[in-house]
């Protein structure tokens, strides 16, 4: 637990000496991952517009004092969750690929980290695609949105492209490239999926591994 202070004049609950993070402020802090969480959730069941700050503060449990002193507006709050959120996954994506030993291998443990994160946590495929439209209509959350898209991209061209040089992978085309079309691919099944959870997308799945296939081997 992180200490914690009660201004006396306002009765709003702030850290005492939070180390620095976003805005000058810790995310590694007990208190500022439950309120990340919360809005994660909210988002999910309520949409952008229905998560204030009274919802996310009364789930996680904290003053809605302590929602603005770390973030500020609900926008960067939104922006927080899916940071964190594309943080831990591709740390999990990373773990579950460095064990591929063949073409097959990665290809098919990418295929069942979509499986898995639509099935298990559609919340976090919510949470992207609200952070999307919310930034055609803001240009701030814009500039931070593509801002986390282009450092996902940049990780998992990275991971092809260590598989590429250990002999695991042959791409055919520059690892980035290769990394926007598999994320192009991944987000339309995504959408998909969970517009028609009653579905059997089985041979969907086989035929976009066959259209991976085509560019991560000979």
């Amino acid at each position: 637990m992180d200490a914690a202070a009660v201004d006396d004049r306002t009765g709003v609950e702030s850290p005492s000496s939070p180390p620095s993070d976003v805005g000058g402020r810790s995310l590694s802090s007990e208190k500022a991952l439950r309120i990340v969480e919360a809005m994660r959730k909210s988002v999910a069941r309520r949409g952008t517009a229905g998560s204030t700050f009274d919802h996310v503060s009364r789930e996680a449990g904290v003053s809605r004092g302590l929602l603005h002193y770390y973030f500020g507006t609900k926008e960067q709050l939104l922006v927080e969750a899916v940071r964190r959120d594309c943080e831990l996954r591709m740390e999990l994506l990373e773990s579950q690929l460095s064990a591929a030993k063949t073409a097959e291998d990665f290809i098919n443990l990418m295929a069942q980290n979509l499986k898995e994160t639509v099935r298990n946590d559609p919340d976090f495929v919510i949470l992207l695609f609200e952070l999307f439209t919310l930034s055609r209509r803001n240009a701030d959350i814009a500039a931070e949105y593509a801002g986390l898209i282009s450092r996902t991209r940049e990780q998992v061209a990275e991971m092809l492209a260590k598989a590429q040089r250990e002999k695991i992978l042959h791409l055919h085309a520059e690892p980035e490239a290769v990394a926007e079309v598999l994320f192009s691919i991944a987000d339309g099944f995504a959408l998909r999926m969970l517009t028609e959870p009653g579905r059997d997308f089985t041979p969907t799945m086989q035929a976009g591994i066959a259209c991976a296939r085509s560019l991560l081997t000979d």
